[in-house]
């Protein structure tokens, strides 16, 4: 007598597993992760050398006014009164937003998607991974981005004073929204996998805050539809400054779930009813 021999399907995790194992060497091993680290370095640096700028009677005034300001805007805020409440660790979202197009294009271009899912890939397991491994990305640039901030901030001589507690936070908090913006770009890239430019635009657009600065500009004298809008739109990121407590780490947390949560839902669905090729 021969025995059956049954083959189990492997289960959620150690799919996830063997997906996440191939993405983070993917990426651990391409130029393109460390050249956004080290762009991640240099813009804070270079920023803080933008000591002063016009107004708008053409008189200069300062741009900073503590070194801290490079990582995040001196208070909670939703509309953007000047660049120094924008050029700061809110900046990480943009290039990363293109980091993350790159990395999600070149699946697409190479063929390795169509190779992925004529085996035994769950389009949900590329959601979830491609969203972990880009939320790690963009978290290691913040890393890099406050190194360079702090060597932009000692060149130009700022000062130094702050609240260690909320510093924390708000770096923590930027770092948390990491996951809810990769989760973001993983989805604009799903939806615009066969147009590479677009993809890459639509990342830029988004990651620089248009949408919700416009939406701010129609809604600005109404309470309650600014505070929802600033809290999800932007995903708490303005939020997380220099006067941060617990709460607003929080906020972070649970709105940086939810892009999470919404857009690998809405994304697998896409993926799942469509042509992925």
């Amino acid at each position: 007598m021969t025995k059956e021999i049954k083959f189990e399907s492997p289960t959620f995790v150690e799919r996830l597993k063997g997906m996440l194992g191939v993405d983070f060497y993917r990426l651990f091993h391409t130029p393109l992760f460390y050249i956004f680290l080290a762009i991640a370095a240099i813009i804070p640096a270079m920023v803080s050398g933008m000591t002063t700028m016009p107004d708008q009677n053409g008189n200069q005034i300062e741009i900073y006014q503590n070194a801290w300001q490079i990582i995040a805007a001196s208070k909670s805020l939703y509309v953007i009164e000047s660049i120094a409440d924008y050029a700061n660790m809110n900046m990480v979202f943009i290039f990363g937003g293109i980091m993350v197009s790159i990395f999600i294009g070149h699946d697409y271009q190479s063929g390795y998607v169509k190779q992925l899912f004529t085996t035994h890939a769950k389009k949900q397991d590329y959601m979830i991974s491609k969203s972990l491994v880009c939320a790690f990305a963009m978290a290691c640039m913040c890393v890099t981005y406050l190194l360079g901030g702090i060597a932009g901030g000692l060149f130009a001589g700022y000062d130094w004073d702050v609240n260690a507690g909320s510093l924390i936070i708000a770096i923590l908090g930027k770092m948390v929204m990491s996951l809810g913006w990769a989760s973001l770009y993983t989805f604009l890239n799903i939806i615009f996998r066969r147009y590479f430019g677009i993809s890459v635009a639509s990342s830029f657009f988004f990651g620089t805050g248009i949408v919700i600065i416009g939406a701010a500009a129609i809604v600005e004298n109404l309470s309650l539809p600014t505070f929802i809008l600033n809290i999800f739109l932007y995903g708490a990121s303005v939020n997380a400054s220099l006067v941060s407590n617990i709460w607003t780490l929080v906020t972070c947390l649970m709105v940086s779930i939810a892009w999470a949560v919404i857009y690998n839902v809405v994304g697998t669905h896409i993926l799942n009813n469509s042509d992925v090729y």
